[in-house]
């Protein structure tokens, strides 16, 4: 069969490279896709956003199923239309991805059926916001409602940073339409987790939980940004809590929704905060996170493209998705000035000799090939990952594959393990 994944970052790469392993591919696109994807798959000159032209192929190459990658295509509809079309497409619609699209749309959702979430309130006035602020105090959560890559959530220690938070959101339209409205949240004090399960609907199957490490620099400092790398299994969450997060906040967000005529079927991802009183919800997207992806799809032992299947004919009850033992690592290694301007066309090398080590994958985020040479392409270049029996060995494979890659102003964090690992 031919496969059309649409994306072109680390995530995206991921995707590639487990459809890769199913016997039933016989091609695979990739819409734009990057250099390190172009070794598994053809990729076209189709932005992830173009929807008419993406399905246009995907009529005229008779491509047997669509894998979306990133969020914004999901949101703008591109499942609605690939279904109008006919077209088998794996992820959500317009209206069930719209708890991504808009966290007012989210927490308005979660309050109404009972799902355990953050105090918050919503305002499309920036005085308004800052009153409310005033009267709850600091630290607290300013978010822009919209899609803003990741980084529209600012966590603020202090009232002058929250109300800093609202006027870059709400006046200075940083990110741009996403900021007209903002959720200001209550600050949620424990352990990040992220879990993502997939669902046709009604059957939920869980994948291993993850754990990202959204800040720039290590020990969790710095300014957020997409993410700078991820471990998979969390140590921290046995069964009995992994159980409780699936039980009290994934299946009744996919029963929520059902309920409300946005029936939900692909990857529904929550990121979530481990406080005292349980698992709450921080953030619910609709599609696989990004690093976390990189992290989790090499402990699948089981064929993705037989999962997205019975997703999209709602028979996921039929599918073992089963896992791996081990320990996955994936360290991210950034542009100089990322998250904010920085360069491109840095000459990239010693991906050959890192993945030489067994157990180790270097995903492509933002890397494309200039005059026979691989370089730099955007903020986030390569995701290095290492398979290892324990976290102890993943740790040291994926450092020293890490060590083999050399690009001009190269930044990553060196703590990307759960902190019991040394």
């Amino acid at each position: 069969m031919k496969v059309l994944v649409v994306g072109g970052g680390g995530r995206e790469h991921a995707l590639v490279w487990k459809i890769a392993q199913s016997p039933k591919v016989s091609q695979i696109f990739c819409a734009p896709g990057n250099a390190g994807i172009a070794k598994l798959a053809q990729c076209l000159p189709i932005g992830a956003e173009d929807i008419v032209a993406l399905a246009d192929f995907a009529q005229r190459e008779g491509i047997d199923l669509t894998v979306v990658g990133p969020e914004a295509p999901l949101c703008a509809g591109i499942v609605d239309e690939f279904q109008r079309r006919g077209l088998r497409i794996f992820g959500p619609t317009k209206s069930a991805a719209e708890i991504e699209g808009s966290k007012v749309f989210c927490r308005q959702l979660l309050a109404k059926w009972n799902i355990p979430s953050p105090k918050f309130a919503t305002f499309d006035d920036p005085n308004e916001a800052k009153a409310y602020i005033r009267q709850q105090g600091a630290p607290i959560v300013v978010k822009a409602d919209g899609l803003a890559a990741g980084k529209g959530s600012i966590v603020c220690a202090t009232l002058d940073e929250a109300f800093r938070a609202v006027d870059r959101i709400m006046v200075e339209r940083e990110f741009g339409e996403a900021g007209k409205r903002v959720v200001v949240e209550e600050f949620l004090e424990g352990r990040e987790a992220s879990v993502m399960v997939f669902t046709d609907g009604r059957t939920v199957k869980p994948m291993l939980p993850s754990r990202d490490h959204k800040r720039l620099l290590d020990n969790d400092q710095g300014p957020n940004t997409g993410g700078m790398g991820a471990y998979c299994p969390v140590p921290d969450i046995d069964a009995l809590l992994y159980d409780e997060i699936v039980e009290t906040i994934m299946k009744p967000t996919i029963a929520a929704l059902a309920a409300e005529g946005r029936p939900y079927k692909g990857v529904l991802y929550g990121g979530l905060m481990l406080t005292k009183e349980g698992p709450k919800v921080l953030e619910f997207n609709c599609r696989f996170g990004d690093p976390e992806t990189q992290a989790v799809l090499p402990l699948l032992d089981a064929d993705l493209v037989d999962i997205c299947e019975a997703v999209i004919d709602e028979r996921l009850h039929e599918v073992d998705v089963r896992w791996k033992d081990g320990a996955c690592i994936c360290v991210v290694m950034a542009s100089a000035g990322y998250p904010g301007a920085y360069e491109k066309g840095k000459v990239i090398t010693g991906i050959e000799e890192a993945e030489g080590e067994e157990g180790v994958i270097v995903f492509h985020a933002g890397t494309a090939m200039k005059d026979g040479q691989l370089v730099t392409s955007g903020g986030r270049v390569l995701g290095v990952t290492a398979i290892g029996r324990d976290f102890a060995e993943a740790t040291e494979k994926v450092y020293k594959a890490v060590s083999k890659i050399h690009f001009d102003g190269a930044h990553y964090r060196r703590d990307i393990r759960p902190k019991s690992v040394a």
